[in-house]
């Protein structure tokens, strides 16, 4: 719960700790600075993973410490230990302190409460058996493989953990959060006399695992990677060139994620590295055009009830109706920058020094129907998922791998291809696009978004687009 006043209690309960004490240890670290926190964490994790019928792995780990971080102007302090005990506390705060310089800092009043609660605080590890667990995996395996006789192989895997937080700050205003997460993949290997093709599905949220061992949503998972391995054995060879591309709705908004929503974040527009610095206000992209950051949706993967520094998530509109309207923003950014943080400052764990980062971001509908979008390409490709990619932030040009597209000749969907890329640039693409669907999807919640070295979930979604230019790398000869 996001509520400091909850009956859990747990980081002073289980440990040495004493609650006034601590409150009086950060008070005194972070005196004269202009923010700062105590970040409380514990966390537990589990995955199973099995393969070519059998399990091939099962690991649990549990970890619990501290992160003591003091900002001075544009300055960050940071120390943190995996021991919590007053004596660690006391030599981070000689560790952070050093960050200051001169005259005394004023601190930054503390982020506004919520009594929002997006997820459960139940612990979905130990909701469900050892046994049970791989007892699910199995079924999959066997699932798949009575699917169809060309399947060779099948690989899943369930990856689970819990998250407890707790952070307090110079005037004993102190915010607590707990945080399940849960994760199912699906991967399939299909052949067909010398070829062989793979197929993936995955879903996931924070959620407990009843939300994963439900039959029909897993078996909808296996028949997916089946379908996508199926696609790729009729798949022929990409071609290249500028062309007309469409993407399909839903995980495709992970282009939109890496090669636009990255440069959204006020870090990287505070120092000038963004494509999209210095443009608030300004048209950066075709009308109809909303993208907003909502880390406010129940259950999803990227959602939290508050971020990393305490301030509750919120639905930040980015982009409005082609206009820049705003960035996502963390404390000490938004304060350098003279804007409201907007609970978008987030961390891997309790080691790192936390930053602006994405939560679920995605473009809203627009007004036409899909099939009516792809009616309207004479020749082009229709990108419906896609793999790794590559993004120069400062540029915001792109290199994206598609995992599922095709051909669309003359308004239909023709042949599946293999190979193809799309290359281009983020703030170019968004003045391409001519035609928005409407039928917004989100990811099926697997999402994991890296960002100088830290990993943190998150969702990313949009409805079918039409990109008119887009410089598609192919395979064919």
């Amino acid at each position: 719960m996001a509520d400091a006043n909850a009956s859990l209690n747990f980081f002073f309960d289980q440990s040495e700790l004493d609650e006034t004490r601590t409150e009086s240890l950060v008070s005194d670290a972070l005196s004269g600075m202009d923010d700062g926190e105590l970040y409380l964490e514990s966390r537990q994790s589990e995955s199973f993973v099995f393969d070519d019928g059998s399990l091939k792995a099962a690991s649990f780990d549990s970890s619990q410490g501290f992160g003591l971080r003091a900002v001075y102007g544009e300055s960050t302090g940071y120390a943190h230990s995996n021991e919590l005990s007053e004596a660690a506390i006391k030599r981070a705060a000689s560790t952070v302190r050093a960050v200051k310089s001169g005259d005394s800092g004023t601190m930054s009043l503390a982020p506004a409460r919520t009594n929002k609660q997006l997820y459960s605080d139940e612990n979905p590890l130990g909701g469900v058996e050892f046994s049970r667990k791989v007892d699910l995996l199995k079924e999959i395996d066997a699932y798949a493989r009575a699917a169809d006789p060309r399947i060779h192989q099948v690989s899943a895997s369930i990856l689970g953990s819990w998250q407890a937080i707790e952070i307090i700050r110079a005037d004993g205003h102190r915010v607590r959060d707990v945080r399940p997460l849960v994760r199912l993949n699906v991967s399939v290997v299909m052949g067909e006399g010398d070829r062989q093709e793979s197929g993936s599905d995955g879903a996931g949220g924070r959620e407990s695992y009843d939300f994963l061992f439900d039959e029909d949503h897993w078996q909808a998972q296996v028949k997916e990677a089946i379908r996508i391995a199926e696609v790729n054995l009729q798949s022929i060879a990409a071609p290249a060139g500028e062309m007309t591309v469409v993407l399909g709705p839903g995980w495709p908004g992970i282009l939109l994620h890496e090669a636009i929503g990255h440069g959204l974040e006020g870090d990287f527009n505070r120092k000038k590295t963004s494509a999209f610095a210095g443009l608030l206000g300004e048209r950066v992209a075709n009308k109809g055009i909303t993208i907003v950051d909502d880390g406010t949706i129940g259950a999803r993967r990227g959602s939290l009830s508050i971020d990393d520094e305490g301030t509750p998530t919120e639905c930040t509109t980015l982009i409005e109706d082609g206009i820049l309207k705003g960035y996502m923003q963390d404390r000490l950014n938004a304060r350098l920058m003279g804007q409201k943080a907007t609970g978008n400052g987030r961390r891997q764990s309790f080691a790192h020094s936390p930053m602006p980062r994405m939560t679920n971001t995605y473009m809203l509908a627009g007004d036409k129907d899909p099939a009516e979008i792809l009616a309207s390409v004479e020749d082009g490709l229709y990108a419906t998922n896609f793999g790794g990619g590559q993004v120069d932030i400062t540029s915001g040009k792109f290199v994206f791998t598609c995992t599922e597209a095709y051909r669309v000749k003359g308004g239909k969907i023709m042949e599946p291809v293999k190979g193809a890329t799309l290359i281009g640039s983020g703030p170019d693409v968004l003045k391409h696009v001519s035609m928005i669907g409407n039928d917004l999807a989100l990811d099926n919640g697997v999402g994991t978004c890296g960002k100088a070295g830290q990993s943190v979930p998150a969702g990313v979604g949009q409805p079918t687009l039409k990109i008119d230019a887009l410089t598609v790398g192919g395979t064919a000869g």
